[in-house]
């Protein structure tokens, strides 16, 4: 099955989904999973793994609630309070949904040093013990205390979300390459082929503005470590759903048939322990 392994749904509330300025006006509505549906159907996926946008535990509700009614979203990786003195409760709580497979924070929001953080480095060790992975989301410039955190729980999960937005649209390649190898060479991180089109200039890229990004990650971390993520509808700021698949798709072209398998569905089945 061809998984999607980055996309969000959220009911529109402007106060709450402030982060969707002005000039990002094309979110400022519902997204919800009739409408992924139809766009998955159409470039032939089979399911998708739905990703908290929101800081809030009510979000996290609601993804598993559409999860519940819709067979199509096969993981959920929803928020939970990393620094809550009740976390254990909470990570029980969810652990109950059959499709909550794992946490994110955006800490691309936070200081710099936020995942290296004692306090965040405690709530993130607790998720091995429910058998849930963690998304990490950051700018390169917070790479290194992602690193700090990695070293830190070699057996946890760990999946590095938008290839940590490298700055496409400036082309800069540096520090974030290095970076993102030193990420690699710990087994136990995964990345994700996603986010890239917002990450250029949205209204005037081009397929090769991708290709030296795309070749750190697939060099790095190898096809058996990488899963294809749309991320929908945060993409539509620069491209159409298949516009996104169609940059990864014609890449990955030189790929073996089962390294493609892999890179569009198996990865991700095999990261989150999705029944497929």
């Amino acid at each position: 099955m061809r998984i999607d392994a980055h996309q969000h749904f959220w009911r529109f509330d402007p106060v709450r989904d402030a982060w969707i300025t002005d000039e990002m006006g094309v979110l400022r509505r519902d997204f919800l999973p009739g409408e992924l549906e139809a766009l998955l159907d159409a470039h032939g996926m089979g399911g998708s793994v739905a990703v908290q946008a929101d800081q809030s535990e009510t979000e996290t509700a609601l993804l598993l609630e559409l999860a519940e009614g819709h067979p199509s979203i096969l993981g959920v990786v929803g928020w939970v309070d990393l620094l809550a003195p009740n976390l254990p409760e909470r990570l029980e709580h969810f652990s109950g949904f059959e499709r909550f497979r794992g946490a994110r924070h955006i800490a691309q929001a936070e200081a710099d040093d936020f995942l290296a953080r004692e306090e965040v480095v405690r709530g993130i060790g607790m998720l091995g013990d429910f058998g849930l992975t963690y998304d990490i989301l950051v700018y390169p410039r917070q790479l290194p205390a992602a690193l700090s955190l990695v070293e830190r729980f070699p057996d946890q999960p760990f999946v590095v979300d938008h290839l940590a937005k490298p700055l496409i649209a400036q082309g800069f390649m540096e520090p974030w390459a290095s970076r993102m190898r030193e990420m690699a060479t710990h087994p136990n991180v995964w990345c994700k082929v996603s986010g890239l089109v917002t990450e250029a200039n949205w209204a005037r890229w081009e397929p090769g503005d991708f290709r030296p990004y795309l070749d750190v990650v697939f060099d790095a971390f190898a096809p058996d470590r990488l899963m294809f993520g749309s991320d929908w509808p945060v993409c539509l700021l620069a491209a159409e759903y298949g516009e996104v698949l169609a940059l990864v798709e014609d890449y990955s072209g030189r790929l073996s048939p089962s390294d493609r398998v892999a890179l569009f569905g198996g990865n991700a089945a095999t990261f989150y322990g999705l029944e497929v």
